[in-house]
């Protein structure tokens, strides 16, 4: 998320900041893990941290308002627009910033009058379906300080998008009883708008006691029109299999959610030593109604001219999940000298989740009739509790942190057997000790290693543990396991910083280990039953079968590698960046244990070259390899890689022009059917500055000028590949004109003197 002098700007939207916030206001930019106020006040950090940009003004810079309006039209209904209006007085800042436009899916828009800059043919940039997505989402924040020692920070956000899209795909997935081809065609019609609404107070009582009051309140409303088709070919080794089905479904949902959360700090007369409380309650409300007609038919060869069996299912369901979530959490610090200190953490999250899906079937003659069946009604309560005690050191050159945790937890409910319409009851109870350690090693400001322990419990969904079949789908069977234990996985993360002033060298690597024990896993079935009970002639179909198990033994590791390089007073740049990733997952299908084995090596070399103020060049050239291995009966070995050459920039001349472009070559192996193996894209466009502070522009900018965005996109996971067919429309041009406005009178005061400011920028009133 985004801060602007160390407070949320524009709702926390990183491009938004970016976008609209003029670089010579800018003082510096910082990068911080941020772990909640509670963390920043307190200093016990716990749980994993949000990256935050936050963006500190100049002195001079901290007085003024600013505008931009941007405003683009092209061909195939493409147009984009946005408006920028913000005021900013030391730690007041009013702003209404807000943005539509139709894009096009496949290549990425910059959005602000270039072209899209390293566009990744292979990756795309934008969706993987051919169609039209139309978005607005105008905000409007402000933060202001009532008084010296209050301040209040307000928010609203509308959104709302527009999204007709075409997706196609093909592939196979295999298990013990072999392998299956499919094709599948979707089209989806979405139409989708939503409100974000949050206000804070901030309230430094006195020296020793601070309030933190926020409420938030948002709301989502879609409405979804689906006409899919699946086309699979069985060739299992208990016999050949041909379905097809095809669904028309109309879907409309409603959430509205309420939540507040409180903080409260002391800090005693000793230094170093405080307390603090949390509490947070947050309540949703979905609402969903869906309307399905599905057709299945079973052929009897890999043609659709035997037909076997054709059959109509028209299904009503009425889905309402109602969710309540209560979080408080107790934090207290003691210092035992002035570089160590014993920190105490004590949470306790409790969230009570209430489920109804009630289904109706529509007869021939146009009646409706319930399938209790089909019916999933459910409530269950998950209740966790936490405790942690470490010892935090921080020295001149080390710094570490050892404790322990206890995470005790209750999983409990009741779920109505849809086969025998009585209530089943449900209860578990789990504890897990997790060990706590982090160490770090300084030799110098800009040299440091980082050795860091992470252990994550996960516990299993109601779901999950039900003991009996679920056939809300009754293609698609779930049967719970009452005995599932919870997934613990262990993680340890070595990090290593260098910069090298005098080489202007800068090095960092990272290595990353992880193993799980218990892991939740699927075990994935065919149940073979008869297409036709009243007719054996007809042959079997295959109803799919999800059950749940613990297994252990499954690890990954990961290493990645950056090296920059600055040479000729930062005029040109070396970056060489990679990884290494090593997976190795257990899984189960048919009750026959498999692994899988999944290794990807990538790695990039480009410099970046500014030989004067007037010229960016951008060349790099990536190799990307990924290898997957199975030893489930019928599974290929796959091996899938892209080689690319790609260069992007821009470049000024007569002072008030500009050209941009961006171009990728991409060279492909590892993908049956494709179109294109080797596609080529090529983005460009130009700006004219207009006007005595050149801050009227025309714009001028051409998405894939050689009409090539049209490439294959492979995914592989433990069960299968899938190759989606991407976008054929991503030619497209875009004209129009930005505008940009700013007026700044100075350095924020009170009462004739200057206001200082803390280290993230906020004015000390």
């Amino acid at each position: 998320k985004a801060k602007l002098n160390g407070k949320a700007f524009s709702g926390g939207d990183v491009a938004q900041a970016i976008q609209n916030l003029p670089a010579d206001i800018v003082d510096k930019l910082q990068f911080v893990d941020d772990y909640g106020d509670q963390a920043a006040r307190t200093g016990v950090k716990d749980g994993d941290p949000q990256k935050i940009l936050n963006i500190t003004t100049k002195a001079d810079r901290s007085v003024g308002i600013l505008g931009r309006v941007t405003a683009q039209a092209g061909n195939d209904d493409r147009y984009n627009g946005q408006l920028s209006i913000q005021r900013i007085n030391g730690n007041q800042q009013l702003s209404l910033i807000g943005r539509i436009q139709s894009t096009v899916t496949g290549v990425a828009s910059s959005g602000g009058g270039g072209t899209g800059r390293g566009v990744n043919a292979f990756n795309g940039g934008g969706n993987s379906s051919p169609g039209t997505l139309r978005t607005g989402n105008p905000t409007f924040s402000f933060r202001d300080q009532w008084a010296p020692n209050l301040q209040v920070i307000g928010n609203y956000g509308y959104n709302y998008s527009l999204n007709n899209s075409i997706s196609s795909s093909y592939g196979e997935t295999y298990s013990s009883r072999g392998a299956s081809d499919f094709v599948r065609s979707s089209t989806n019609q979405s139409n989708s708008h939503g409100h974000n609404a949050s206000f804070e107070m901030d309230w430094d009582i006195n020296k020793q006691n601070y309030l933190q009051i926020t409420p938030t309140y948002s709301y989502t409303s879609s409405t979804t029109n689906t006409t899919s088709n699946s086309d699979n070919i069985n060739h299992y080794n208990t016999g050949f299999e041909h379905p097809v089905n095809s669904t028309i479904s109309n879907n409309n949902s409603t959430t509205p959610t309420y939540g507040i959360t409180v903080l409260y700090q002391h800090i005693f007369t000793k230094p170093g030593r405080n307390i603090s409380i949390q509490s947070s309650l947050t309540q949703s409300n979905g609402v969903t109604d869906k309307d399905a007609n599905n057709r299945y038919r079973y052929f009897a060869n890999s043609t659709q001219d035997s037909l076997l069996k054709d059959s109509v299912a028209h299904l009503l369901t009425h889905q309402s999940n109602k969710n309540t979530t209560f979080r408080t959490s107790i934090t207290y610090a003691e210092p035992l000298s002035k570089v160590s200190r014993i920190e105490f953490n004590s949470q306790m999250r409790r969230a009570n989740n209430d489920n109804v899906a009630i289904s109706d079937t529509v007869l021939a003659n146009g009646q409706t009739q319930q399938l209790h069946r089909l019916d999933n009604i459910f409530n269950y309560t998950f209740t966790e509790y936490r405790a942690s005690l470490s010892y935090r050191y921080t020295g001149t050159k080390i710094t570490f942190l050892l404790g322990a945790a206890a995470v005790p937890s209750q999983l409990n409910g009741t779920k109505v057997n849809s086969g025998t319409g009585q209530d089943v009851s449900t209860s578990q109870s789990y504890f897990r000790p997790i060990p706590v350690f982090r160490f770090a090693y300084s030799w110098s400001s800009t040299e440091r290693v980082t050795l860091n322990y992470i252990g994550t419990n996960t516990e299993p969904q109601f779901q999950q543990i039900q003991p009996f079949a679920d056939r809300t789908d009754p293609n698609n069977v779930i049967v719970g396991n009452p005995n599932l234990k919870p997934q613990f996985s262990n993680a340890l993360d070595l990090v290593y910083n260098n910069y090298i002033a005098n080489s202007k060298l800068n090095f960092s690597a990272e290595v990353r280990g992880t193993t799980i024990s218990d892991q939740i896993t699927s075990n994935f079935s065919q149940i073979v039953t008869p297409i036709d009970p009243s007719n054996p002639k007809l042959g079997n179909k295959s109803i799919n079968q999800t059950d749940y198990i613990n297994l252990g033994g499954s690890k990954s590791i990961t290493g990645q590698y950056s090296v920059s390089k600055q040479l000729n007073d930062r005029k040109y740049n070396l970056n060489i960046i990679g990884s290494v990733t090593y997976g190795y997952n257990n899984a189960m299908s048919n009750n026959i244990l498999y692994h899988t084995t999944a290794w990807q090596f990538n790695d990039r070399i480009g410099p970046r070259i500014n030989p004067t103020e007037n010229i960016e060049i951008n060349p790099y050239f990536m190799y990307d390899l990924k290898r997957q291995f199975s030893t489930t009966s019928g599974a290929a070995a796959t091996s899938l890689q892209t080689t690319t050459l790609a260069i992007d920039g821009r470049m000024y001349f007569f002072k008030t022009w500009q050209i941009n472009y961006s171009a990728s070559k991409n060279f492909i192996k590892g993908i049956t059917g494709a179109a294109n193996q080797n596609p080529f894209v090529i983005n460009a466009g130009f700006e004219k500055e207009l006007g005595t502070k050149r801050n009227f522009v025309l714009t001028f900018s051409g998405f894939d000028l050689l009409h090539q965005n049209n490439f294959i996109q492979q995914t592989q996971t433990a069960t299968g590949i899938t190759n989606t067919i991407s976008s054929t429309k991503s030619r497209y041009f875009l004209v129009g004109f930005r505008l940009n406005l700013q007026k700044w009178n100075g350095r924020p005061t009170r009462g004739g003197r200057e206001l200082q400011r803390r280290g993230d920028g906020s004015f000390i009133y």
